[in-house]
This record gives structure tokens, sequence and C-alpha cells, in this order.
């Protein structure tokens, strides 16, 4: 469960979260379907299980690293007792976005939709993040001058040192980024999916964007993902819309007017051509009625 030693920084001008570190001795804080709208780091010093995110579902064991983004789904059903530490930060505290180039985390700790979301965490890193957790709790403690930009330090060095981590541990992704030469670009359209995908739907919407004609994206795309680029969105929303079904009772109408869709009908067809079932089914089965009644 988590504990007094739990140390919060707060928005002053909304009352929100910006950055939280806090330990945890059991399953309590994630035994339920968690959707923040801050990123999540948790390492998992000790314990074994899975863990649910996205509709996939992955094995862990000590020293893993999760790293979760805003709304991104999880929650964990671990075999027995689990112990360790979370880092909790909002994008108005730290933008991820804005330090892509300090710290290089999006698209390999974060808003990858493609690879899972976490990383073994060895000894010399092991000693390297308590350190820099111990030295985060003590700023946090003390409020010295500075400290927003101290802590965003702290934080900077967290990221990288696990982003370059997770490149080690995944050589070929790497190699074949390296082989490619257009990781940039390809980089950018999955950027721009992220942002874009409630209100743009045609791959040409995205080629118009990164100034690139539509068959040479397509080409790219294909190359790379093994799928075509009206696949990678299609993914992107109905990633979305099962998050929604999954975890509200909102209406299917509403849903598909907030992913862009005006009619319903289409929505669902859409929805059904890309899962084999309904998003009524989708949430009957595995969605919010289910969760609630079960």
């Amino acid at each position: 469960m988590t504990d007094q030693s739990a140390l919060t920084l707060v928005n002053p001008q909304n009352g929100n979260l910006a950055f939280k570190v806090f330990p945890f001795t059991d399953n309590s804080y994630f035994d339920h379907v968690q959707r923040n709208n801050y990123f999540t780091l948790i390492w998992l010093k000790a314990g074994m299980g899975k863990v649910k995110a996205d509709f996939s579902e992955h094995s862990f064991e000590a020293n893993t690293l999760f790293a979760f983004s805003p709304y991104q789904p999880y929650m964990f059903l671990p075999d027995g007792e689990i112990e360790g530490i979370v880092i909790n930060f909002h994008s108005d505290f730290f933008c991820i976005h804005k330090h892509h180039q300090e710290v290089a985390c999006n698209g390999v700790l974060f808003h990858n939709i493609y690879k899972p979301p976490y990383l073994h965490i060895d000894e010399i890193t092991a000693h390297s993040f308590n350190m820099l957790i111990d030295q985060i709790r003590t700023e946090m403690q003390i409020h010295g001058l500075a400290q927003h930009e101290l802590l965003v330090s702290y934080l900077k060095i967290f990221l990288i040192t696990a982003s370059r981590l997770k490149k080690q541990q995944q050589p070929d992704a790497e190699k074949a980024l390296a082989n490619n030469p257009e990781p940039f670009i390809l980089q950018k359209l999955k950027d721009n999916i992220e942002l874009h995908f409630k209100t743009k739907h045609s791959p040409s919407n995205y080629a118009d964007l990164l100034n690139i004609t539509p068959k040479a994206l397509a080409k790219l795309a294909k190359n790379h993902f093994n799928k075509t680029l009206t696949d990678l969105i299609a993914e992107r929303i109905i990633m979305e819309a099962k998050r929604e079904l999954y975890l509200s009772n909102k209406a299917v109408k509403e849903i598909a007017y907030e992913l862009g869709y005006d009619d319903e009908s289409y929505f669902s067809r859409f929805f059904k051509t890309n899962t084999s079932i309904s998003p009524q089914v989708f949430r009957d089965t595995v969605g919010f009625n289910k969760a609630a009644t079960g």
C-alpha cells in the first residue's frame, strides 16, 4: 500500500498533480484499471506477475520499469507481494514533447504503441535510480531555491538513463532504425498520428503535415512497420475507442463524435471492420458494463 512517505507537488494554478514520488508495498494502488492524466514511471523492485496495458498482457519480474503515457490504461496482476516506487509527472511540470531533443524518451519510453511499455533494470542502473530518487525526495522536502529546475534535472537524468537502457535491450529495433534512411520522418509520423488521430483520418492528411507525397509516406510506413498508413491510423483510432468503451459509460454515439465521426453507423461499421465485433458487443463482453457488474 502507499504510505505517509508519499511526496507531492501541486500546480498552484489549477490544483492538479504536478510531480509525485511514493513507494508501495502491495498491489492495492494498481489492482484496478488506472487511466491518469499524467506520465507514470513504476519501478517494480520486488515481485512478479502480469500487467495489462492497452489490451495486451505482459509478464514481469523483479527490477522492471514500466512507463505509461497519460490516459494509457493499465493494471497489475501480481503473483504474490510486490513492492517498488512510483514517479508521476504532469506535462505542465515537464513536457517530453518540448524537451524531446534533450531526453529523447518520446517514442522510446512513452507514446509508442508498437513496443512493450517496460524495460529491465540492471544492478548499475538500479544504483543510479536509487540515488536519483533519494535526491528527488530530499529536494521535495526542503523546498529550496529553484526547486522546480533541480527536480526537472533529476527527472531528465532518470528518463535519459531509462531510454538508453531500453534502446540497449532492443538492438534489433535500433539496428532497423540505423539502417533506415528516414527514422526522423517515421517518428514524426507517429507523433502526428498521436496528436491528430481524432480529427485527421486520411493518409493524405499526414503526408501534408510531413511535406511528403502520400505515395512516398505510404511506402516508408509499409517498409518500416509492415502496415499500411491507413492501418496505422485505424489502429490508433480503434485503440482509443476501445479505451472509452472499456473504461467509460459514454454512449457509442458520443465516443464516435469525440473521435471525429458524425455518423454513428459509419463509426460502428469502421469499428467492426477492424475488430470483427461491434462497439456495443465489445463493451458488453470486455468493457464498462462487464467491469461494472463483474
